[in-house]
């Protein structure tokens, strides 16, 4: 027997009539179609080719927002109650695209203009020139050799924070407070381990492990070298965030079925044999997940490069976000810096693309 309170969690078909339809996508493809003359008329406008055109690009802003509201409209007009679900996610994404989309088209035309901040007549369009000084640019090319470096050491700090975690998933004494005090590293921000160590402790003149190593006859030179200030830089970035996957292979740990791991041990199983044929196939999606993410942070490199050396000596630190940042910050060339910031986009976006598919293939193949 139906009741008259099971009706109201039922959506019934609108009798909605086919003038009411094309009133909703009229109004949907007026308001888009203004929102294409306005970025037309704009950009010709901001090219020289027309003289026509607002200061800013706000008109185009408004129009944006009309036709979202349309947009949004519409879905009620054109299909009634059941248009009504499309409004949970509708607006939401409308102002991703908003947030996202646009900026990213602004960046794509300011990549192709000549556009300091120093210089009086904004962005100019220059074509491929941007393209072809970066083809050139050897110090962005030894920034993107330098990240390959860098991606490379997250290798060694898997393994340095599977050994943490297995230590501090391990009964000994004083468990808890370790766990505490192998966590205040991902505690502090990169930029005060930057100012902490590189700045303080391992300052020339004055920093007590540089006296240290005086006192041992020796002359410090951290940063003086290429190499030893490129180890320099990917220990102080490992000691920040190796605490983040050690964290999350501890969790993986514990979540383990202790039933198997007992069950080796009762077969003879010595610790390494355990480790090596029931704990680590079992951890694989937790390691895969900490090592993808611990990559995608990684290229991101750049506040401990800026605090420490700036790049140098003579680029061998540099990494490519932190070249980018002085493109804008000391050179002030908005053009050229966004273009190397667009290019590097893609090879992330194409590198993590490949690299989540390899691992999924990886961790389908068979036993």
């Amino acid at each position: 027997m139906s009741s008259e309170g099971d009706l109201l969690h039922t959506v019934t078909a609108d009798n909605i009539s086919d003038a009411r339809r094309r009133f909703g996508r009229a109004i949907v493809w007026g308001s888009a179609a203004l929102v294409l003359i306005l970025i037309g008329v704009q950009f010709a406008h901001a090219t020289g080719r027309m003289a026509f055109g607002f200061e800013t690009w706000r008109p185009v802003l408004y129009a944006y927002m009309l036709w979202a509201t349309m947009l949004c409209a519409a879905q009620v007009i054109v299909h009634g109650e059941k248009g009504k679900r499309t409004l949970f996610v509708l607006p939401a994404a409308l102002f991703v695209i908003s947030l996202v989309v646009f900026p990213l088209l602004f960046a794509l035309y300011i990549s192709f203009t000549d556009w300091n901040l120093a210089s009086p007549t904004g962005p100019q369009p220059n074509g491929w020139d941007n393209m072809r000084q970066m083809w050139n640019d050897g110090f962005y090319w030894n920034a993107l050799k330098n990240m390959v470096y860098y991606v490379l050491a997250v290798g060694v700090e898997y393994v340095i924070a599977f050994g943490l975690a297995l230590l501090l998933n391990a009964q000994i004494r004083a468990r808890k407070f370790f766990r505490v005090v192998f966590l205040l590293p991902l505690m502090l921000s990169p930029v005060a381990v930057s100012w902490m160590i590189g700045k303080s402790m391992l300052e020339v003149r004055f920093g007590p492990i540089s006296r240290v190593v005086r006192e041992l006859g020796m002359e410090p030179s951290f940063f003086g070298t290429p190499e030893i200030a490129r180890f320099m830089i990917m220990a102080m970035d490992a000691w920040t965030f190796i605490p983040f996957m050690m964290i999350m292979l501890l969790a993986g740990l514990q979540a383990l079925p202790r039933e198997i791991i007992e069950a080796s041990k009762v077969d003879g199983a010595t610790g390494w044999q355990s480790f090596r044929e029931v704990i680590f196939p079992l951890m694989l999606p937790v390691s895969v997940t900490a090592i993808v993410i611990r990559i995608i942070f990684k290229l991101k490199l750049a506040d401990v490069i800026i605090n420490v050396t700036s790049g140098g000596p003579g680029g061998a630190t540099d990494s490519v976000t932190s070249f980018i940042f002085r493109e804008y910050r000391d050179r002030s060339n908005v053009g050229y810096g966004t273009l190397l910031a667009m290019v590097y986009l893609v090879l992330i976006v194409i590198f993590v693309t490949l690299l989540l598919k390899l691992v999924s293939r990886w961790m389908e193949r068979p036993a």
